[in-house]
């Protein structure tokens, strides 16, 4: 059973758009052990109007996004040293140009972001290129467009390989508001007319507390805002994660991860306690051809290899013995007729 969680160190926008700061970016995703670091691929010409008023705290935003915009020109160099890095390259695309610069750049795999899945015309453009995806369903979402959305690229793509994240766009979000909960409804949810996505979370919350919890409750992908410095400035620096934490939390998932597990009898840490387990056990003297009955015998320990368990004591109820016994002897398999 493959129960690896697909972890995403979200880089974003804190490169600042200096090429060394995204290279250590790069080497330490690539040392806290995460699967892949993503960047973003936008303009402020195709994401905003340009007479768009301000908002959330943010003056002048077409401003803003062009002072974080990830250099287009870095994306296969970037690329390159995800590869040296043993670390896979994404970034999420926010336009048409951006989504076939990375078509040609070669990555694995795309990334929607919370406030672009609920666009059914971007969707399409992304799903069109027969890549995986991977979608935030976050702000704008319920079951509904949801629904929409999986059945839309599925039009597109039936075979498509989808991850739907659950996720709250506030930034960041506060721990009463990122209802993990909805991490098992979606994956008890049945998804009409298109095939059933993994689920996983994209967190916004401080810290790194969440995550782990999500994969306890069934989340196969998580995405983490990290920075090499919450001192840094930016939009995306304050609530992100520094380095030692991203390690940490990576550690945090493989270990729950391992007590996950899956069901059996008895695991291998547990093969030495076997005999602790009970048998049956004679509780009287027995004759060859007598009927076992609940009156001659009973269950004790230990459970031997041969020996029958206490589990089967009704079933050996009325079978007849082929040997003769003592009082207190283990009965095994072989000396019960069938």
């Amino acid at each position: 059973m493959n129960n690896k969680t697909f972890i995403i160190g979200e880089f974003g926008a804190n490169h600042n758009k200096d090429w060394e700061i995204a290279l250590q970016g790069i080497e330490a995703a690539a040392k806290s052990g995460v699967d892949a670091i993503k960047f973003q691929t936008y303009s402020s010409r195709t994401m905003y109007c340009k007479n768009t008023p301000d908002f959330a705290g943010y003056k002048n935003i077409n401003k803003l996004i062009d002072d974080i915009a990830l250099p287009r020109e870095w994306q296969a160099d970037l690329k390159s040293a995800c590869d040296d890095n043993g670390i896979e390259f994404m970034s999420t695309p926010f336009d048409e140009q951006a989504i076939d610069e990375l078509m040609k750049v070669g990555v694995k795999r795309f990334k929607i972001a919370g406030f672009e899945s609920t666009d059914q015309r971007f969707v399409k453009l992304v799903a069109e290129t027969g890549l995986p995806i991977i979608f935030s369903a976050g702000i704008g979402h319920d079951m509904h467009t949801l629904q929409t959305i999986l059945q839309l690229i599925n039009n597109v793509n039936p075979d498509c390989d989808v991850t739907v994240l659950h996720c709250n766009n506030a930034y960041p979000t506060p721990h009463e508001d990122i209802n993990l909960s909805q991490i098992q409804i979606l994956k008890n949810t049945y998804f009409s007319h298109c095939s059933k996505p993994k689920i996983g979370l994209s967190d916004h919350t401080e810290g790194i507390l969440v995550p782990p919890v999500a994969v306890a409750l069934g989340a196969e992908t998580i995405e983490k805002h990290f920075t090499l410095d919450r001192n840094m400035e930016g939009p995306d620096h304050p609530f992100a994660i520094e380095p030692d934490e991203l390690k940490q939390m990576v550690s945090n998932i493989r270990a729950i991860e391992k007590t996950l597990g899956r069901a059996q009898a008895f695991t291998k840490s547990e093969e030495k306690f076997v005999m602790a387990c009970r048998s049956i056990v004679s509780r009287t003297n027995l004759k060859k051809g007598d009927i076992l009955t609940e009156k001659n015998i009973t269950t004790k320990r230990p459970l031997l290899h041969r020996s029958i368990p206490a589990f089967n004591y009704f079933d050996a109820i009325g079978k007849r013995i082929n040997v003769d016994l003592d009082e207190d002897c283990i009965l095994t398999l072989d000396m019960v007729y069938e």
